[in-house]
């Protein structure tokens, strides 16, 4: 019989999520677009899109279908607070609160689905409007460097 060995503390770390404000300048030409805590953010996204995936494959039940409303509902309202004010307001305006007793199986699924599609798109933006920023930080410094360079140059022919 062998005794597997703990990996020592330098190999055991997981990784972690850490929230920090993540302030975009601009998505789809709005400013102070905003998203206070982005692993709140990630974590209710990967908890709605498995409690889609698994509405898809089984049949709700009554119970199935309330407790699949009050998860939708409480996801709108965590998003809320994660959010700045003008993602607040795309968010009320889309998403419709859904009656609990005339939510139907397919409309409890079409609303978790609107849910994480907006999400993959919010995703989506920030990542595309870091990427311009990366860019355009990355070009200003080359910016930098190529006049440095040219001062340097200018420099090193007036001592000759």
């Amino acid at each position: 019989m062998t005794h597997e060995q703990p990996l020592p503390p330098e190999e055991s770390v997981q990784p972690q999520v850490i929230d920090m404000p993540v302030n975009v300048d601009e998505i789809d030409g709005k400013n102070d677009i905003s998203v206070t805590e982005p692993g709140r953010l990630i974590r209710i996204a990967s908890m709605t899109r498995a409690m889609l995936e698994e509405a898809r494959v089984a049949p709700l039940d009554d119970a199935g279908r309330q407790r699949l409303l009050g998860v939708y509902d409480l996801s709108l309202d965590q998003l809320r607070d994660s959010l700045s004010s003008e993602l607040q307001d795309e968010l009320v305006a889309i998403f419709r609160p859904l009656e609990s007793a005339s939510a139907s199986e397919s409309e409890l699924r079409l609303a978790q689905a609107q849910l994480v599609g907006w999400l993959e798109g919010l995703f989506s933006g920030i990542q595309a409007s870091l990427f311009s920023q990366q860019a355009s930080v990355t070009a200003q410094l080359e910016e930098m460097r190529r006049r440095r360079l040219e001062g340097a140059e200018t420099d090193s022919g007036q001592y000759l």
